[in-house]
């Protein structure tokens, strides 16, 4: 694999010779209309730290000509370029240029300009200019009569390539209606267009890497750190930059900057430039930005990669990955065997990573070699792969090998409980305990270490010799329910990292004793402090808000982003637990279900869960659906910002719960009366009302009129998001 910085092949010719512009000593920074640069000229920024100009790359024996943004001291590190899917002869004497009529273009000889930006019309005008900055925007803006720069009319940062520069925008931009996004180059050698995206999705708030279109990657949901400062499941907090999201008139968007302090002292000149790679991943310089190298759509190494169908053949011989290998692929006859040739999806240009997919695709395909060009050349048959001894450039390959056993048989539910459990602890995230670990935590399950009564048995507070807490749920022995709920919750949570759910770090099983090991956490459950007088008040707006939000990100990965499709059917005040931040996490899976991905909804004969958060459909037909959870959210959404208990009782006559009251001050303009009383110095009104109004939306009486936790989310976080009308209440809600 090449390597994670962007070096250059030893085939590859860059051009950069710092040379004066139009007999000048001194590189200017500025071009004016009727000048021209060209291939021997340079722009530079102010204090030199970006250049603009013409390079040259060679691809196979072809010598292409460019005009990119690079740093002036780190050549190599190629920020933007114009032409990436036009490249032109270098012989063809091309030159950049700023013409009467305003026209940024790259002229050349045997071919049509190509326009980079195309003026404000026809007329001709005199009063432009083009300028290189010092955060490497090249902008293209109006010169007022007095020669000071005015008005910007375009700019490189709006046309991004593979490279994202602090200050530079991932998102949405409300003024052209365009997204912000990068694609990597097609290859190491080859900057046209690739089969990677990366782009910032404002609903969701998460980063999102596409691989031709198609979801590959993401950074998950963030954390707050600041006002506007997060951080993010799958990306490395690098500790020099900060990851800001902003929602401004010019758009959504996701940007990052670098600390103040760190800029001279990690990246010499506070150089930085996040660049999406050729093969999928986001590397800065040699510092790798996320967690993942490859995904192959299993799941299983997660580190953010999306699950996918996989082709049967390689679920069926077992979990496979590709790996970098040198060496050549042998016949039955012992001669060396010929690569076939194809293409990726009709492409008419594919690059390494299309190669892989044709590969990952082809049930009989062993391995593939990272040509670029037209055709892919792989192999495939009845071929054995032989290594050799050294490393030689020309037989480098890319080689299937099986690297994670198959789940195929796994019936009983101790098999797929000890499969994921040996296999988390493959990840180093999971492992299995022994019992006496577990008395010497607890000081042998005494009384004093006892926090309460969970689903399927008594909770234990332990310590570690390392000094970490932990919190030990031990199945009660004759709990014949409970040994349900204990394998149901081991079953799925292991399968479910997220940071608003509860982490889950091992298990026990000796003997009679079966017990589940999470993190602990001190601040208890959510009830203990909506409920009880004495602590509400330390609930101010602000941190309900954050409690709605985390508990509404915790779902949203359960119903969309995780490996499974997960359906809780018990969210409520005490199943949301509460961290030394006062971070909520999602806890007691043991009533959840698995859902089909593309499952509308199911139906049981057993009603499970708690009475007062249960779905109208779900209490009176026993029919589930991610809209079941829908309710509890909003359940819980007006008991958080009302400080009061749901009350299970129906009446015929109408609802005498604290839902239905909630509905019944809304629809008479009273729904502030709602408010706890302790928040009447910390919560906007705006805020209170626009969340209430969500939440009666999620206590719809048809499931269809609910929202979905996506479309919550978008409404909690963005302030101009239209509110649905309200329809039917429920009339039920225990």
């Amino acid at each position: 694999m090449a390597s994670k910085e962007r070096l250059f092949h030893p085939t590859l010719l860059l051009i950069i010779i710092m040379s004066s512009l139009w007999g000048s000593s001194a590189a200017l920074d500025m071009l004016k209309q009727g000048n021209v640069l060209n291939s021997s000229q340079y722009l530079v920024s102010a204090k030199q730290r970006f250049t603009l100009g013409f390079f040259s790359l060679y691809y196979g024996d072809k010598k292409n000509s460019y005009l990119g943004i690079w740093y002036t001291n780190y050549s190599e590190n190629i920020v933007w370029i114009a032409n990436r899917n036009r490249p032109i002869s270098d012989d063809s004497r091309a030159f950049l240029t700023l013409d009467h009529l305003g026209k940024l273009m790259i002229k050349f000889d045997g071919g049509d300009p190509i326009v980079i930006y195309s003026g404000t019309g026809g007329a001709e005008t005199e009063n432009t200019s083009v300028t290189l900055l010092d955060d490497g925007n090249l902008v293209v803006s109006e010169v007022n009569s007095n020669g000071s720069i005015g008005r910007r009319l375009w700019e490189s940062f709006n046309d991004p390539t593979d490279t994202l520069l602090p200050g530079m925008k991932l998102g949405v931009n409300h003024k052209t209606g365009r997204n912000w996004s990068l694609t990597s180059w097609l290859a190491q050698d080859d900057p046209a267009s690739g089969a990677f995206t990366l782009e910032w999705e404002p609903k969701t708030r998460r980063l999102v890497i596409k691989r031709r279109g198609k979801p590959y990657w993401s950074s998950d949901l963030y954390l707050r750190t600041s006002k506007n400062v997060f951080l993010f499941e799958y990306i490395y907090p690098t500790g020099f930059q900060d990851y800001i999201i902003n929602t401004d008139a010019e758009g959504e968007y996701f940007t990052y900057s670098l600390e103040d302090q760190f800029k001279s002292l990690i990246h010499r000149d506070g150089r930085s430039a996040w660049q999406l790679q050729y093969w999928g991943p986001i590397m800065d310089g040699s510092i790798s930005i996320i967690k993942m190298k490859f995904c192959y759509g299993y799941g299983m190494e997660d580190e953010g990669c999306e699950t996918w169908n996989q082709p049967e053949c390689r679920m069926r011989m077992g979990r496979q990955m590709f790996e970098r290998r040198s060496g050549s692929f042998m016949g039955p006859d012992g001669q060396q065997a010929k690569a076939a040739s194809g293409v990726y999806d009709n492409s008419t240009t594919i690059g390494p990573a299309d190669c892989r997919a044709l590969c990952w695709n082809n049930c009989d395909c062993l391995g593939y070699n990272e040509d670029e060009g037209t055709e892919c050349r792989y192999w495939k048959g009845d071929l054995t792969f032989e290594p050799d001894d050294g490393f030689s450039g020309t037989n480098l390959k890319y080689v299937l090998t099986k690297e994670y056993p198959s789940n195929k048989d796994e019936k009983e539910w101790i098999v797929p409980v000890i499969v994921t459990a040996i296999l988390v602890l493959f990840l180093g995230t999971f492992s299995l305990w022994r019992i006496y670990r577990q008395r010497a935590a607890t000081n042998n399950f005494s009384p004093e270490t006892k926090l309460g009564e969970g689903g399927f048995g008594p909770v234990y507070k332990g310590a570690l010799p390392e000094g970490r807490e932990i919190a030990v749920k031990r199945l009660s022995r004759n709990s014949g329910q409970g040994l349900v709920k204990f394998k149901n919750e081991l079953i799925l949570i292991a399968k479910l990292q997220h940071m608003n759910l509860v982490r889950l770090f091992g298990c026990c099983f000796q003997g009679e004793e079966k017990m589940l090991i999470y993190e602990f956490m001190p601040n208890k459950s959510l009830d203990s402090f909506l409920f009880n007088p004495t602590k509400s008040y330390l609930l101010d707006w602000k941190m309900r808000v954050n409690i709605i939000e985390e508990i509404a990100q915790g779902l949203l990965y359960l119903h969309k982003y995780s490996r499974l499709k997960v359906i809780h059917r018990d969210l409520k005040a005490s199943n949301i637990l509460l961290d030394k931040n006062m971070c909520a996490k999602i806890s007691d899976f043991g009533m959840a279900r698995i859902f089909k991905l593309d499952g509308l909804e199911a139906n049981t004969n057993r009603i499970v869960g708690t009475y007062g958060y249960m779905s109208p459909e779900y209490a009176m037909e026993g029919i589930f659906s991610e809209k079941f959870d829908i309710f509890s959210f909003g359940v819980l959404m007006i008991e958080i910002v009302s400080g009061g208990k749901k009350n299970s009782i129906y009446n015929v006559n109408g609802p005498l719960n604290h839902v239905g009251y909630a509905r019944d001050l809304w629809q008479r303009d009273s729904a502030k009366d709602i408010m706890d009383p302790t928040l009447k110095d910390s919560c906007p009104m705006h805020q209170l009302l626009r969340f209430i109004h969500v939440a009666l939306s999620c206590l719809e009486d048809s499931a269809a009129n609910r929202p979905t936790i996506l479309e919550v989310i978008s409404m909690l976080k963005n302030e101009t998001a239209p509110l649905p009308i309200l329809k039917k209440p429920a009339s039920y809600t225990g």
